[in-house]
C-alpha cells in the first residue's frame, strides 16, 4: 500500500467530483451541491462525460481535462467505470479518492469482487481509496462532507468517528451535535477495499484534533492487526466501539452489508476488554459516551450524589448506581445539617439522594446545597435532575406569567458552573420531560434552550439518571485501567 498523506485528505485544496450532472439527480450531482452548501474550503471541479455547467461552473468531460493536479476526488460513477475514474485521478496526483458507488464485493457475485479487486490494483499504484460503497469524509474544519451533508455543523469537537456504515455515520453527525458531541473528522469506509479501520485507528490515535475515538465496525480483514492498532489507540484516548452484527441475524446482515464476516460474540467482547476499549450496543449509547469523555475529566468516579425532585427518583438512583458501579455515600453529620438547611421544609431530605422535595426551588438554594454535599471528600461527581417540566403548571398559577420567562434553566446552568468550579468536582445534569403531548411544545422549546445553556458552560446533559450513570461509569472504567 502507498504512503498516505492525510492532510490532502482531510484537507484537500482542489477536489475532483465524478459523476456531476447538469440536471435531475444523482449522487454525484447530490455530493456537489452539499459541499457547495457547506461552503467547502477548497477548489471544486465537477467532472461528467457529457460536460455541460453546474452553478456556473464548467463541468470537465474527464479528470484528464482539469488542469492541473488534484487533491482529492469523490467518485460516483457506475461501478464498471469506477477503476478507470480513479486511475485518471491518480496520474493527476490525487492522495485518495472516496467511491460512494455500489456494486462491487458486498453484492456477493464474481462480477462485483472482480471490480472490487480492480480498485485495490489501482490503489496500490499510489493512492489511498475509501469505500467503495461508502459515504466518505466528513471534516468540519475543512467543509468536506459526507452524502448527504449539505448542513452538516461546521464546528469542529474532540470526536473522531470511523464507521463501516454510512448511514451510521450520518446518524452519528446528526444526532452528536445537538447532544453536545462535535468532530474532528469522520470516515464512513464501506467495503474497506484498501483504507480502513486498523490504519484510521494508527491516523487518529496520534491526530492532534481528536480526543476520542469512536468505532462502528461490523467486521475486520486481519483480526491481529485491529487488535494492534486498538491496543495502541487506547492506551493513549479513549476508544469508544460499537460492534455491529453480534447476534445471529446481525451477522447474516453484515455480510449482505458491506461483504465482512463479523465474528463471534464472545470473541469480539474479550477482545475489546483486552485492548482496553469502552463497548456500548447502541448509536445513542456511543453519543453519550463521547458527551461524557468530551466534558469530563478522565477520573476514577464512584461516589456521586442525586438532587432531584421526588422520593421516587432517589429510590431509582440508588438502584442504577449499584448497576453502574457507583455508590450514593449517606451524608451525615455537619454535612447533612448544612444541606439540610439549604432546602425547603417540610418533606425535603438532605441524606443522598438529595430530595428537594419542591421544583420550584430557586437555582441559588440548589446551588448552596451542593457546595455543601461537596465537602464530603466520598462525593466525586454531583448529577442534578432539575424538573423543569413543572414550571409549565406554575406559569398557569401565576396568572399569565410565560412558561419560557419563568423557568429558571439559565440560572441553573450558571449555578452548576459555580459549583464545579468551586468545589472541583464535576457537575451532571439530567433533564427528564415526561411532557410529550401535542400541546407541550412549548416545553420541547424550553428543554432545547435548557440543554444548551448547560453544555455552554460545559455541562453534560442526559434524558435520564441511567443514561447518566452508564456514561459516567464508562469514563471511571477508562481513567481506572
Amino acid at each position: 500500500m502507498s504512503q498516505t498523506d492525510f492532510e490532502r485528505i482531510f484537507h484537500p485544496r482542489r477536489v475532483a467530483v465524478a459523476g456531476v450532472s447538469a440536471e435531475g439527480f444523482g449522487f454525484g450531482r447530490g455530493i456537489f451541491l452539499s459541499l457547495l452548501a457547506m461552503n467547502f474550503d477548497g477548489e471544486l471541479l465537477p467532472v461528467n462525460p457529457r460536460g455541460g455547467e453546474i452553478c456556473g461552473r464548467r463541468i470537465y468531460r474527464s479528470v484528464q481535462e482539469i488542469p492541473g493536479d488534484i487533491d482529492f476526488a469523490v467518485i460516483s460513477v457506475g461501478a464498471a467505470h469506477v477503476p478507470e475514474t480513479l486511475e485518471r485521478c491518480r496520474r493527476k496526483g490525487a492522495a485518495g479518492a472516496e467511491i460512494i458507488s455500489s456494486g462491487f464485493r458486498e453484492l456477493g457475485t464474481p462480477e462485483g469482487a472482480a471490480l472490487e479487486n480492480a480498485v485495490i490494483d489501482v490503489a496500490r499504484k499510489g493512492i489511498r481509496v475509501i469505500g467503495p460503497n461508502c459515504f466518505g469524509i466528513y471534516c468540519p474544519k475543512s467543509g468536506l462532507t459526507m452524502l448527504p451533508g449539505p448542513d452538516l455543523s461546521r464546528e469542529s469537537g474532540p470526536v473522531a468517528f470511523i464507521s463501516q456504515s454510512g448511514g451510521m455515520a450520518i446518524d452519528f453527525a446528526f444526532m452528536g451535535p445537538w447532544l453536545g458531541v462535535n468532530f474532528s473528522k469522520m470516515v464512513s469506509f464501506g467495503n474497506g477495499a484498501d483504507l480502513r479501520e486498523t490504519e484510521l485507528l494508527d491516523y487518529f490515535r496520534t491526530d492532534p484534533e481528536t480526543g476520542i475515538i469512536a468505532l462502528y465496525v461490523e467486521g475486520v480483514a486481519d483480526g491481529g492487526e485491529f487488535l494492534r492498532a486498538l491496543k495502541a489507540a487506547a492506551a493513549v484516548k479513549p476508544v469508544i466501539v460499537y460492534k455491529g452484527g453480534l447476534s445471529e441475524a446481525g451477522q447474516r446482515a453484515v455480510t449482505s452489508h458491506t461483504a465482512s464476516l463479523g465474528g463471534s460474540r464472545i470473541i469480539w467482547e474479550a477482545a475489546l476488554r483486552q485492548a482496553g476499549a469502552i463497548q456500548v450496543h447502541s448509536l445513542e449509547e456511543m453519543a453519550q459516551a463521547c458527551l461524557a469523555f468530551s466534558l469530563l475529566p478522565p477520573r476514577p468516579y464512584r461516589g456521586i450524589t442525586v438532587a432531584g425532585g421526588g422520593g421516587a427518583l432517589g429510590v431509582a438512583a440508588c438502584d442504577m448506581a449499584e448497576a453502574y458501579g457507583l455508590s450514593l455515600p449517606h451524608l451525615e453529620g455537619e454535612i447533612y445539617a448544612a444541606v439540610l438547611d439549604c432546602l425547603p421544609k417540610p418533606g425535603s431530605s438532605a441524606a443522598n439522594p438529595i430530595d428537594i422535595a419542591n421544583p420550584y426551588v430557586p437555582p441559588k438554594m440548589i446551588k448552596e446545597a451542593l457546595l455543601h454535599a461537596a465537602r464530603d471528600p466520598r462525593v466525586d461527581l454531583q448529577i442534578q435532575a432539575p424538573l423543569l417540566y413543572h414550571f409549565k403548571a406554575l406559569s398557569a398559577m401565576t396568572g399569565g406569567v410565560s412558561f419560557p420567562a419563568i423557568t429558571p434553566y439559565a440560572e441553573l446552568a450558571v449555578a452548576g458552573r459555580e459549583v464545579a468550579d468551586s468545589t472541583g468536582k464535576p457537575v451532571v445534569v439530567v433533564l427528564p420531560n415526561p411532557r410529550r403531548r401535542a400541546d407541550d411544545m412549548d416545553v420541547e422549546e424550553v428543554f432545547r434552550q435548557a440543554r444548551q445553556a448547560f453544555l455552554s458552560r460545559g455541562i453534560p446533559v442526559f434524558d435520564g439518571l441511567a443514561e447518566a450513570m452508564r456514561a459516567i461509569r464508562n469514563v471511571a472504567a477508562f481513567a481506572s485501567r
